[in-house]
Order: structure tokens, then sequence, then C-alpha cells
């Protein structure tokens, strides 16, 4: 089937059906029948254009003219809140679960890079010593490090932070229709600026330092970068390794999964904002014990983790996968 030649052949219908949905307050009879005929067979043309497989857009397109046109046609729908709840208890963790090998796999791979680049630093002094003069590296590693998070009001600060975090983690996502070359590129940055702190504070004794400001909110903040690394790593195979799919196919349904993913981890950086900005900025300020905020940051971390491999794995096993569902094939006749 020649799917642009379909969408032509059916473009008024469609047109007609938005047309009437965005007036389904004022119609009169005979409209109200055209709106249920028009829904009926959209429905149908969602369901060729689906089988074809040939256009992920077109099938969003008509899958939410079709969501619109039943609210309008049964006059209910779900409330927005029970929708939210669905999302974060079943699309959510269930995208994470799915793709768990991907993100564990990123975390492995970029753990292991920021460790020998810090390995690297602290064991050979020539490569501490063309980072900066003696006077910058101190100057770094007893003042600026654990200034940068005071420096600014906390709200001020975690708001910062947490908008700079979504936009790494959405820049490793969306990089991934590029076959995901630049997603590790992105993530092998932030393995290098993370290992090159860690090799300058560990190298000049201030290990403890180091590690009790950055793991209480960095356990949680990596892991949701790590997170973002791997979907754009697997939306960059759909393209590479398709299966049995088309590759435009593929994109599409990885796309929208990837898409929800990064609407869910800009909550879960959210949180890790508010701990940097909250936590660790009265952690420097002597406000909170170092184990204090360390046992808030595992704390976080742990639930993390079970929010994904106990309610994530349970939505997955129920036929959860984050792709567009719920929008129908076809309708009965009423």
């Amino acid at each position: 089937m020649d799917i642009d030649v379909f969408a032509a052949a059916h473009a008024r219908e469609w047109e007609r059906l938005d047309r009437l949905v965005r007036r389904r307050r004022h119609l009169d009879g005979a409209e109200i029948d055209e709106l249920v005929d028009l829904y009926q067979r959209v429905s149908t043309h969602l369901s060729v254009v689906r089988s074809s497989g040939q256009d992920p857009a077109l099938v969003g397109r008509l899958s939410a003219l079709i969501a619109r046109a039943r609210s309008a046609v049964t006059g209910a729908h779900d409330p927005a809140w029970r929708d939210i709840l669905g999302f974060f208890t079943r699309v959510f963790p269930a995208i994470l679960y799915r793709l768990r090998w991907w993100w564990l796999g990123m975390t492995a791979g970029t753990v292991g890079i920021a460790a020998a680049v810090a390995w690297w630093i602290v064991a050979d002094p020539a490569v501490m010593h063309a980072i900066g003069t003696p006077e910058y590296v101190a100057q770094v590693v007893e003042y600026e490090f654990a200034n940068y998070y005071v420096e600014n009001p906390r709200g001020s600060f975690a708001a910062q932070v947490w908008t700079n975090n979504a936009w790494v983690s959405a820049q490793a996502i969306v990089y991934g229709v590029a076959f995901g070359v630049p997603t590790l590129v992105v993530m092998l940055i932030n393995a290098v600026n993370v290992g090159t702190m860690a090799g300058l504070m560990i190298g000049h004794g201030r290990a403890d330092v180091f590690f009790g400001l950055i793991l209480p909110h960095g356990l949680l903040e990596l892991t949701a970068v790590f997170v973002a690394g791997g979907i754009g790593l697997r939306l960059g195979w759909s393209l590479i390794a398709p299966g049995n799919r088309t590759r435009l196919r593929a994109l599409g349904e990885e796309g929208r999964s990837a898409v929800a993913a990064a609407l869910g981890l800009a909550v879960v950086l959210f949180i890790s904002g508010l701990i940097e900005g909250l936590v660790t900025g009265n952690t420097v300020a002597g406000h909170i014990p170092v184990p204090v905020a360390l046992g808030i940051g595992v704390l976080a971390e742990v639930l993390f983790l079970l929010y994904v491999f106990v309610v994530g794995r349970r939505a997955y096993l129920e036929g959860e996968t984050g792709d567009i569902r719920n929008a129908p094939a076809a309708v009965p006749v009423a």
C-alpha cells in the first residue's frame, strides 16, 4: 500500500473529524451523527496505517485524533490524575525495566571510564600538572569544589542543577537518532569530567570530601543520566538492527518510549536536584552530618532501584511496554 496516496485520499475526512471534535459542544443532530460515522471510519483508517508499519508519525497523529474523538463520542474520559498515576506506576517503570540492560551497561562503562581517568591522574603526577598549575589545582580542590554547592541560594541552585541535568539527559536520549554516536560522546565527556575531578580530589587527600559531597545526590542523579544514555543507545540501535520491523517503525516505537522516559527522568532529576540543593548544600555548611547526607542519598537510590525492579518488572510482565496503547484499531457500531 502507498501510504502517501492513502493519506491524501482520506485527508479531508480526518480534517472534518478534527473540526467536529473541536466544535463538539455546539453540534446539531446531523453533525453528531456525522461525528460518530467519521469516528468509526477513521478508526479503521488507523488500523490500516498501523498494520502497514510505514509511517509512525501518521499513526501517532491518527491515534491522538481518535482519542479526542472517542472522548467526544462517549462523553466521558478518565481523569487526568488517573493518567498521571498510570504513567508513574506502569508506563515509566516498565520502560526502565525493559531497557535495564542498556542502562546498566552504560552505568558500568561510564563508571569504569571515570575510575580509569581518576586513577591515571592520581598515579601520574605529570597528568596532574598538565591539568593546571599547582595554584589553580589547589584553588579547585580546597575551595571551588565545595563552594559550588553553597555559592547560590538553595532554591535557585536546585533549579539550576535540575535544568542542567535534564538538558544533559535529553541530549543523551535525542542524540540516539544519529545511531547513538553523539550519545556516546556526551556520556564520555561526562565520565571524563567526573573522573578528572575525582582524580584531583583523591590525589590531594580529599577523597572524603569528594565522596561525602557527591554521593548524596550523585547516586540518583548519575543513575538517571546513565538511564538516559542507555535509552539513547537503544534508540540508535533500533536503526542499526531493527529486527523484523522496518527501521521507521522501530524508530517510532522506541522513540515514543524514549520520550515517555525523558518525561519520567525529569521528575527523577528534580528529586536529585532537591537533594543536591538542600542536602549537599547544608552538608557543606555543616548543618547536616555527612553520614546523614549519605544515608539520604543511598535511600533515594535504593527506592529508585526498587521502583524499577519491583514496580517496573510487574508492569512489564503484565504487557506494558511504554508505547502508545489503548488507541482502538476499529470501533464497533454503537
